[in-house]
């Protein structure tokens, strides 16, 4: 009989915690609903945990583990999990690297194999790594074809300049050229470790079971020596910092983007609550899509009135501080300078005014409404589960609700002044012009 994990706690949620003698800690849910388990296994790596040189390298890892390993290739992988009911993926992002399965309950064992096998026997064939390079600077070239990645590519890097959360998750061209398959295995050797992995899963199952399950397959791999921590601290920005991004198209587009408060910091909630009231909500965001946004204040100042196309808000959770950023597209016809005149007079006012007690409630209700939709099935949960025991613990994400619910109109309007301020945005514009337009172009990106 497999022992159980050196450290248990049952919770009064109903949510199973556990952390096995190898530090591997694990985050489970009982779901009956329906008969599927969905398992997501999630590693504190990605490209905060990158530096120049290398930046890209936790993406390129995550490619590298879908090439197999001796126990099961490349091939195995998809095959084993289609005939079996499944499906897969992974993703990687500034805080972690994350890999699901959702299975039929009776084959969730499958995807437990599959994930502590190549937690440390994946392969990095030089074949594979050269290939994987084509793909990845291929994405690269890709995403420069937006001039949506383009502009937030240049408005990240203005706003850090020293925290590693200044540049893209893909990582700059030149570094994925120069990684070798050297450095791949070795990012994966010093992060891919249970101490620094969370297993998160829910889904239909007896907890006390699945633990069981989990550390006969996990509980046997060694830990990693001790983790190379991130020490880097943003400084205060002490001005408006600008950049101007230019390419071809029809469309201009606007950027301002504020430094924000880590995901725990007491501050967050309000800010979500305070995006809710200017954009619309859009519960949390990495499942699922927000309500329309046509009541908020952003839209009826600028899409009612036919300065922009679109207005939208994006305030991720993040284990450092990162950004709250306001992305406008400017309607053809229309001068970006006016635009961003406009967008600030919003602002000036919620920083002066701010909001009333109605606004705040059919904001926190909508956005109550976005999240209860948007984690409902075994596989949201699994994700926010792990994704919160990543950036913090798995209470974020159980008590977010009855947080933003304490939110007050001052908490807003404190938020507001204290982080929509000049001296806290970066500002970009993209300006699409056709041959022959540049020089009408530098002209409407004076703001008055």
């Amino acid at each position: 009989m497999s022992r159980l994990p050196i450290r248990l706690h049952r919770a009064k949620d109903g949510i199973t915690r556990a952390t096995l003698t190898n530090g591997l800690r694990v985050v489970a849910r009982e779901m009956h609903a329906s008969p599927v388990v969905a398992l997501c296994v999630w590693y504190r790596v990605g490209s905060r945990n990158e530096h120049d040189g290398i930046t890209g390298i936790s993406h390129w890892v995550e490619h590298m583990m879908f090439k197999g390993t001796r126990k099961y290739s490349e091939s195995d992988l998809d095959r084993l999990v289609s005939r079996n009911g499944g499906v897969h993926n992974a993703f990687t992002w500034i805080d972690f690297t994350a890999y699901y399965e959702t299975m039929p309950a009776g084959k969730i064992g499958l995807a437990l194999d599959l994930e502590a096998d190549r937690m440390v026997n994946a392969r990095f064939d030089k074949r594979d790594v050269a290939r994987e390079r084509t793909v990845i600077v291929n994405e690269r070239q890709m995403y420069e074809n937006s001039p949506d990645f383009r502009l937030a590519e240049e408005v990240q890097a203005a706003a850090f300049k020293v925290h590693p959360y200044g540049h893209e998750v893909i990582g700059h061209a030149c570094d994925l050229q120069a990684i070798t398959r050297d450095d791949l295995y070795a990012h994966y050797r010093r992060y891919y470790a249970p101490n620094n992995a969370v297993v998160a899963i829910a889904g239909d199952f007896d907890a006390r079971d699945m633990l069981a399950q989990i550390e006969r397959r996990f509980g046997r791999l060694k830990p990693a020596p001790k983790i190379p921590p991130v020490t880097a601290s943003e400084p205060p920005q002490k001005g408006e910092r600008r950049v101007v991004v230019r390419g071809e198209g029809d469309t201009d587009y606007l950027a301002l983007a504020f430094h924000a408060p880590a995901a725990i910091h007491e501050d967050y909630m309000a800010l979500v609550a305070l995006d809710s009231v200017l954009c619309g909500a859009s519960g949390l965001s990495f499942f699922g899509g927000g309500t329309s946004n046509r009541s908020s204040r952003l839209s009826k100042a600028l899409v009612d009135s036919g300065y922009a196309a679109d207005v939208g808000g994006g305030l991720v959770p993040t284990i450092d501080p990162f950004l709250y950023t306001l992305y406008v597209t400017v309607m053809p016809g229309k001068v970006i300078g006016e635009v961003e005149d406009r967008l600030w007079d919003e602002l000036e006012r919620v920083r002066r005014e701010g909001v009333t007690p109605a606004e705040l409630e059919k904001a926190i209700k909508q956005t109550r409404a976005q999240v209860t939709f948007s984690t409902e099935t075994a596989t949201t949960q699994a994700f926010w589960l792990g994704f919160s025991e990543v950036i913090a613990d798995y209470t974020w994400f159980t008590t977010f609700l009855s947080r933003l619910a304490r939110v007050t109109p001052d908490d807003v309007s404190r938020v507001a002044n204290r982080y929509l301020a000049r001296d806290n945005v970066t500002v970009g514009h993209y300006l699409a012009w056709k041959d022959g337009q540049s020089a009408k172009r530098d002209k409407d990106v004076v703001h008055a």
